[in-house]
Parts: C-alpha cells; sequence; structure tokens
C-alpha cells in the first residue's frame, strides 16, 4: 500500500507540472496531426497493394501506425526532463525522504502513459470524419499496446538519463536509435510493401510487430496472431526496461 500511495503522490505531482505547461502534449498532438491531414490523404494509390482501395482502408492502416509513431516520440525523450530535475537538484532531494525508489520512476512513466493516450485518444476521435473505424473492445485493446510501449520507453530514457545526466549526450544517442526504429515498423506505409531483405530485418524490431497488432485491432481482428506476440514481446520488453530503470534510481538516490 506504501508503494501505491508513494506511486500516487509523485505521479499527483508530475500531472501538476504537466497542466501547468501543456505545451509539450499540444505538440505531440499537433505533430500527428500534420501527418494525418497532409500525408496520409497521398496514400491512397500507394497502399492498394495493402488493401486499401477507399480512404476509410487508408486510415484503417495508416492510423494504428501513427498512433505508435506518437508513443514512441511521445515517451522516448522524457529523459531530458528527468536531467532537468537532476541537474536542479530534485532527485537529489528526493534522498531525504521516505519515498519509495520504485515510486519515484512509476509515478513519472504513469504520467507519460497517461498523456500519452490522451493524445492517442484525441487523434483517433479527429480520424473518425476520415472514415476510421473500430470496435470499442479491440480499440482499448490497442490502447493497452500503446501504454505498454509508453511504459517502456519512458523507464528506458529515465535510466539511460540517469547513466548520461548530459542532454548533449542524451540527444544523439536517443536520435540514432529512435530513426531505425521509425523506418523498420512500417509506421508510415505498411511492411509489405518493402523487399524481403528488408522485411527479414524489421522481424527483429518489436515495434514491428506492434504496428501489425494495432492495424489487426483497429480492422476487427482481436485474435490475430500478431496482437498476442506483440503483447508478449513489449510485455517482456517493458517489465526487463522497468526493473533496470528501477535499479538505476536505487543506486543513484540512496
Amino acid at each position: 500500500m506504501k508503494l501505491l500511495r508513494d506511486i500516487w503522490l509523485i505521479f499527483q505531482r508530475q500531472m501538476t507540472l504537466v497542466l501547468r505547461n501543456p505545451v509539450w502534449v499540444i505538440v505531440g498532438i499537433i505533430q500527428p496531426l500534420y501527418y494525418l491531414l497532409l500525408f496520409a490523404p497521398l496514400l491512397k494509390k500507394a497502399l492498394t497493394q495493402a488493401g486499401a482501395h477507399t480512404d476509410a482502408d487508408v486510415y484503417r492502416l495508416f492510423v494504428p501506425g501513427i498512433l505508435v509513431m506518437l508513443a514512441i516520440f511521445g515517451t522516448f525523450f522524457v529523459g531530458f526532463a528527468l536531467i532537468a530535475e537532476l541537474r536542479a537538484g530534485v532527485i537529489e532531494r528526493s534522498r531525504v525522504t521516505p519515498v519509495s525508489r520504485l515510486a519515484l520512476l512509476l509515478g513519472r512513466s504513469l504520467r507519460d502513459v497517461v498523456s500519452l493516450l490522451v493524445q492517442c485518444l484525441i487523434i483517433t476521435l479527429l480520424s473518425i470524419p476520415f472514415g476510421l473505424k473500430a470496435r470499442l473492445g479491440d480499440m482499448l485493446l490497442a490502447y493497452l499496446l500503446l501504454g505498454l510501449i509508453a511504459l517502456m520507453l519512458s523507464a528506458l530514457s529515465y535510466g539511460i538519463a540517469l547513466k548520461l545526466r548530459s542532454e548533449d549526450a542524451l540527444a544523439p544517442l536517443l536520435n540514432t536509435v529512435g530513426q531505425p526504429i521509425l523506418l523498420l515498423s512500417g509506421i508510415l506505409l505498411p511492411l509489405a510493401l518493402a523487399p524481403g531483405w528488408l522485411q527479414g530485418i524489421a522481424r527483429w524490431n518489436p515495434f514491428s510487430w506492434a504496428v501489425d497488432a494495432a492495424r489487426a485491432l483497429f480492422d476487427g481482428h482481436p485474435g490475430d496472431a500478431s496482437v498476442w506476440k506483440a503483447l508478449i514481446i513489449l510485455g517482456v520488453l517493458t517489465i526487463a526496461s522497468v526493473t533496470w530503470t528501477a535499479r538505476s534510481f536505487a543506486r543513484s538516490i540512496r
């Protein structure tokens, strides 16, 4: 119970900071909205081979990819905020408090997950006038996938930030890792359109499984093999990421 209380306290403080300065949340909505309005209309002919023959089909394939992209890039860079807190002494002062070290991580990551899901919900609702349709249960399962991505990458970003403690080192590292993740996940275009060698490499990218699963769910196929495979892969990676970063917090704040 103490852990849950500590997580709630950290989460409340972090959400208060977000609500006081919601710029990042707004920017996180606007950027995928540009793709939705300015890029998706170009894809009807390009996605014919992937089974998209109408505008609704295009958005059924495109929107899940955009949501995964939002989950990745909306949480992968949260470590910059932690570096700012380290520099300001916020994390250092946590040493004299009885707050659980695990709660210091999970309270922040929970904030990131909630912010991400709110952004995804807004993007989904804005896609409905374009013809997007999805059953509520399937959409909630897709949001569970997005939440796992957000929790995993948020924890990983915080862990890396604790190790590097410098924006100058963190920025190029995350950009170097993030670029191939984007290109090999089939976010903008389905990997079915890619040559065989590229598809083979992409199978080692866990986010390509997440994109396939999200598209299957938005297409009304929750029993598709890609769904449970993505849940298992992301679940294992999330546990590993949270465990590693929680230990980093425990070592850094004693």
